[in-house]
């Protein structure tokens, strides 16, 4: 009698399983093909629609093709419930409306229904491409050549590695052949430089050339690179095509960083320094925002007090009006050189309508030890009621030419 009964108990709990696995299986099969059904429906309301239009709207279907293919954005159902509608006006994906074109590729299988998907709108990809590297082929009017160079700082051996890349676009005296090399100097050292091998009979050289120099870490931003590039004519002569100054001051330089640069290439200052030095600047005037903009570019031959890597050089630039001192800015200072590179940039505010009374004062000081300042020169550019000469042709040539920058080297004075 108990063997009956267990018997009964196990057939009926049997019976009961099975029930249950049947009644699950058959739930799967149904929610299945729920969302088959529903994607079904979303895909065949896509197709329904012009392939290249957004909605019905006669004018979004005209501006649609101008546009480039863009990739839809859709919120999916789960996150209805965070007010996506009011960001996108409620522009919400019915089974009867216009969808916004989606890719004809297979179903995503993320979604837990796409029939309730919300639009908030489409990615360009005109919009993520990398920009063309023009460098080797915009090249301005009276560019006379282009530098690739590259830049690393080793901290714990305190070593500068420059790299020399290529030279593009060389204009050597003479139409015929090119055989250019480059010297490296670290300035303010002037008497020691590095060489590159020389490249014959071409106006496009690579060098791809490795070149060390130990600066410490302390003296490394006080230092400036300078490229010269030669050209060795028939006879063995050599002859400068032309220069390019990189001062290490603003660089971020650490192991892991290596810079890769390019500077086109500047002609050499042929005529003698004058009696306390030269100053090169450049001048701009945005008549719009009426900003005056005064790049200090550099100095050479001045007259040092002292030959010591104590002394230290700079520039400071003071804006006048009615001989009415404005406001100044002052460069960072060079340490022991006669020809120090600045490369700063200051801007200043001035009214279209003072340009006829105003003026710019750009004095070369240096200081021994932070102690004592001297003035190594001067040189005042601005309309005709204050200069003469070239200071005032510069400054006319800045006003005739708004916006661009007007780059000349100016006679230092010491006279007030």
């Amino acid at each position: 009698m108990t063997e009956q009964a267990v018997a009964v108990a196990g057939g009926i709990i049997g019976g009961i399983l099975l029930f249950v696995l049947i009644g699950i299986t058959a739930y799967l099969l149904w929610k299945k093909f729920c969302w088959f059904h529903s994607y079904e429906k979303l895909t065949d309301a896509v197709k329904m629609t012009n392939a290249n239009a957004v909605f019905q709207d006669q004018s979004e279907i005209q501006l649609k093709t101008t546009r480039p293919r863009s990739v839809p954005f859709i919120i999916p159902p789960t996150l209805h419930e965070r007010d996506w509608i009011n960001l996108m006006n409620e522009e919400h994906v019915q089974e009867d409306s216009d969808p916004y074109m989606i890719p004809q590729s297979g179903p995503r299988s993320s979604f837990h229904s796409l029939a309730g998907a919300y639009v908030v709108g489409t990615i360009n990809p005109e919009l993520y491409k990398f920009p063309e590297d023009k460098s080797e082929t915009d090249f301005p009017e009276g560019n006379i050549g282009r530098l690739w160079f590259s830049i690393e700082y080793e901290q714990e051996s305190e070593r500068l590695l420059v790299s020399l890349i290529k030279v593009r676009k060389l204009q050597p005296p003479a139409a015929d052949s090119c055989s250019p090399f480059v010297k490296i100097y670290l300035l303010p050292d002037e008497r020691s430089y590095l060489q590159s091998k020389m490249k014959r009979k071409t106006l496009n050289p690579q060098f791809d050339e490795n070149f060390v120099f130990q600066v410490s870490s302390k003296m490394l931003f006080q230092r400036t690179l300078k490229f010269l590039v030669y050209h060795v004519d028939k006879q063995k002569k050599h002859h400068l095509l032309g220069q390019v100054t990189f001062p290490l001051k603003n660089e971020m330089l650490t192991d892991d960083n290596k810079l890769i640069i390019w500077r086109d290439l500047e002609k050499e200052n042929l005529e003698p320094p004058s009696e306390y030095g030269d100053i090169q600047f450049s001048l701009s005037y945005n008549d719009y925002l009426g900003r005056l903009t005064v790049v200090v570019l550099r100095a050479r031959g001045l007259k040092l007090q002292e030959e010591s890597h104590a002394i230290s050089v700079y520039v400071k630039v003071s804006l006048m009006n009615h001989n009415k001192f404005i406001k100044s800015k002052k460069t960072a200072a060079v340490l022991g050189s006669p020809n120090p590179v600045y490369n700063e940039t200051f801007s200043f505010k001035a009214d279209q309508t003072e340009l006829d009374t105003a003026s710019l004062n750009l004095s070369v000081l240096q200081s021994i030890k932070s102690e004592k300042t001297h003035l190594l020169g001067h040189v005042v550019v601005g309309p005709f009621m204050y200069t003469r000469g070239k200071e005032l042709e510069h400054w006319n040539e800045m006003i005739s030419k708004p916006k661009e920058l007007v780059k000349r080297w100016h006679a230092l004075r010491h006279s007030t």
